[in-house]
């Protein structure tokens, strides 16, 4: 799977933040096993890209495709599928499921679009020292906890690439690195990509290119 975009500007953003920007109204493609940061200041439309590009929102000009195919005409049917076998994504609110336990809301995500053969759900969990709160209801863990739980579901299904939105901003540099590692490892056995957003440079990830939003 390619992602192509072409000349793609927020319809709600100011134009002196499209001026010199590296990716707003620009031709970019992103490909499988590349490793792609995005550096965003506050204001710039950097969670809307994330979104732009899991094919969330269509507020915006020029052109978003999946192998050539056009976001905004893919019917909600194919775009699920999309979703389903090739993005996966970690949203900067998260989206848990905050009334169910914690090993509910990885175990749904598992079973609705499997990868493991065998569940690797206590193991990811024990790495990121989050194994003891399997049992607990969600919102009663802290945000860092809940920041890890998200990572961890995002890496139970298949994917060719893998959207993160400011993933570690509640997390100590430990627990960051923990993570990233995680997620390359899950990412190199796909052979896919990483697109991380955030409000600075990760310097324990090693991207193949930065681009200045």
């Amino acid at each position: 799977m390619q992602i192509e975009l072409r000349q793609v500007v927020p319809l709600f953003i100011e134009e002196e933040k499209i001026t010199g920007s590296g990716l707003w109204k620009n031709d970019l493609e992103f490909t499988p096993a590349e490793r792609v940061q995005i550096v965003a200041p506050s204001g710039s439309g950097k969670t809307s890209l994330i979104h732009f590009l899991y094919g969330m929102r269509k507020d915006f000009s020029g052109t978003i495709a999946y192998d050539g195919e056009n976001i905004n005409s893919l019917g909600a049917e194919k775009l699920a599928t999309y979703r389903q076998k090739h993005l996966s994504i970690v949203f900067q609110d998260l989206r848990l499921f905050t009334g169910q336990t914690v090993l509910e809301n990885l175990e749904i995500k598992r079973a609705l679009h499997p990868y493991h053969t065998a569940n690797p759900i206590e193991t990811m969990a024990r790495r990121l020292g989050i194994h003891n709160k399997l049992g607990k209801i969600s919102k009663t863990c802290s945000y860092g906890e809940q920041q890890r739980i998200a990572i961890i579901r995002s890496l139970l299904q298949p994917f060719d690439f893998l959207l993160l939105d400011e993933p570690f901003s509640h997390l100590d540099d430990n627990n960051r690195k923990k993570a990233m590692e995680l997620m390359e490892e899950e990412a190199h056995i796909r052979k896919a990509a990483i697109i991380l957003a955030d409000l600075k440079p990760t310097s324990f990830y090693q991207p193949t290119r930065t681009i200045n939003l």
